[in-house]
C-alpha cells in the first residue's frame, strides 16, 4: 500500500514555526508500506519558518492580512499532480492545518477557534476520491 503523509507528521521541520509534529504511531502504522511524504505549503514556495496563517474568508492570510492564497493553492497544485502519478491508497494528514486539516480547521479570528471543515489540500484529496485521514483517526 502507498500512504502519502503530511512531511511534517514523519519528524521533517516544514511546520510554519520551523518545527515538526512527529508521529511515532504513525511510524508504526506505516513501517511496512511505501510512504510518500509531501508539504504543500513548502511545495508551494513558502520557507520554513513562516508566517502563520489561516484561511479568512476562503483564502490563506496572516493575521495582518498578507495574502498568501497564490503560494498555498499553487503548493496544493504541485503535491496532487506528483501524487496522482503515485497512485497512493490512503493520505493521512496533519490534523487542523489550513492545508491538511482533515476534520477540522482554524476559523480564521487567529482567536484558536476551531470549526468543522477542510485544509485546502484536504479538500482537493477528498474531490479526487482519495481516502483523507486526520492523524488523530490513527
Amino acid at each position: 500500500m502507498k500512504i502519502a503523509v503530511s512531511a511534517c507528521l514523519l519528524g521533517t521541520n516544514c511546520k510554519y514555526n520551523g518545527g515538526n509534529n512527529y508521529s511515532e504511531t504513525l511510524a508504526e502504522y506505516t513501517k511496512d508500506h511505501e510512504v510518500i511524504p509531501f508539504c504543500p505549503e513548502v511545495e508551494g514556495g513558502m520557507p520554513v519558518p513562516r508566517p502563520a496563517v489561516e484561511i479568512v474568508n476562503g483564502r490563506i492570510q496572516t493575521k495582518d492580512g498578507e495574502d498568501f492564497d497564490d503560494i498555498f493553492r499553487h503548493g496544493v497544485q504541485v503535491v496532487m499532480e506528483r501524487l496522482e502519478k503515485e497512485h497512493i491508497d490512503i493520505a493521512i494528514l496533519q490534523s487542523r492545518s489550513p492545508s491538511c486539516g482533515v476534520h477540522q480547521i482554524y476559523d480564521g479570528t487567529f482567536t484558536k477557534t476551531l470549526i468543522e471543515g477542510q485544509g485546502l489540500l484536504a479538500a482537493a484529496l477528498m474531490k479526487a476520491g482519495i481516502k483523507t485521514v486526520d492523524i488523530e483517526d490513527i
